[in-house]
């Protein structure tokens, strides 16, 4: 104990104070500690800020190299810009240019657009005017190749000369002449016949479904054309035609015009209906001399009326029936009281 006693005591009037180990600080003392390195930290900190006057202007050298760096693609498109556009370009209004195009579509179709109906038409537009090109060609005459860009051949190594065809061939001023003749004619003949195109579609109407739906909330209901069902009867076993099927089911019977028809067009068809054949009890006949027309059976061909035997059987076919001459009268009589001249 003394031993200890005495090495403690000589250390610290050897080195001044004793130097507390960090084990012994706990509690309030390692908190208090704490808060004394932030303080020192901070103070610092703002002392160095004030002492260091070169750091605003870094600052600023870094802001302005970040706005050249900005602005430079930006001037570098605005020259390119002012590069591309043609010296000899001219600023012409964009209602001009929409009025020529009226002009020419009105020239080559009849077509005749209002200024109401065109695009926006306000500012200006750049225009170059730059004469017309044709692509032409140039034949080695000695081994048919076109030549290239050189005017070497790339087969024959013949040099281009005047013997060498070229396409299109030249024109003469006469040929251009008709040409415009020509192209002047087509574009009158396009004016004056110009195609009327219809604002609706001719076909919309068979296309045009109309639905309803159901009200017991099955299937829709369709609106379809109204169809009248035609029956037909065996005239035998008095059976009913199957749709589609001109043999009786029941006694093999091919149907004919005696077959009676439901509902009945008589006035319409009154030597049978088509597609039947013919009867073998009742046959309707044309005499040849005075045209008269009469049933008879199908044995008997002499006409009732002039006695002639050179008669015509005739076939079931539709006859358009003769107006009713009291209505055309009532017709007549009305036109006659309307005093029309």
């Amino acid at each position: 104990m003394i031993k200890n006693n005495a090495i403690v005591m000589s250390s610290a009037t050897q080195g001044g104070p004793a130097a507390v180990p960090k084990e012994e600080k706990k509690g309030f003392g390692k908190v208090l500690a704490r808060v004394k390195t932030v303080l020192r930290t901070k103070r610092l900190s703002t002392s160095g800020a004030k002492a260091d006057p070169a750091a605003p202007a870094e600052k600023k050298g870094k802001e302005a190299a970040k706005s050249t760096t900005k602005t430079a693609p930006a001037a570098a498109a605005a020259a390119a810009a002012a590069k591309t556009v043609d010296a000899n370009a001219q600023k012409v209004p964009r209602a001009q240019l929409f009025e020529e195009r009226a002009k020419k579509l009105g020239e080559l179709y009849g077509l005749e657009l209002k200024p109401s109906e065109w695009h926006s038409t306000e500012g200006h537009a750049l225009r170059v005017e730059k004469p017309i090109k044709m692509r032409v060609h140039r034949k080695c005459h000695q081994c048919d190749t076109s030549f290239g860009a050189s005017k070497e051949c790339s087969k024959c190594k013949h040099t281009r000369c005047k013997q060498c065809p070229r396409i299109p061939s030249k024109k003469t001023e006469a040929e251009r002449e008709e040409s415009r003749k020509k192209r002047a004619q087509i574009i009158k003949d396009r004016a004056e016949n110009a195609p009327i195109v219809p604002d609706w579609h001719p076909k919309r109407e068979k296309d045009l479904v109309l639905r309803r739906p159901a009200k017991t909330g099955t299937q829709d209901l369709v609106h379809k054309k109204p169809r009248q069902r035609v029956r037909r009867t065996c005239c035998g076993c008095k059976n009913l035609f199957t749709s589609g099927n001109k043999t009786c089911t029941a006694c093999q019977h091919v149907r004919c015009t005696d077959c009676p028809r439901d509902p009945s067009k008589k006035d319409k068809y009154p030597y049978g209906y088509p597609g039947d054949q013919p009867s073998k009890r009742q046959a309707y006949f044309e005499c040849k001399a005075c045209k008269n027309t009469f049933a008879s059976e199908p044995t008997v061909t002499t006409c009732p009326k002039c006695f002639n035997r050179n008669t015509e059987r005739l076939a079931p076919k539709r006859v358009e029936p003769q107006p009713d001459p009291e209505a055309w009268k009532s017709i007549q009589a009305k036109l006659a009281a309307m005093n029309l001249k």
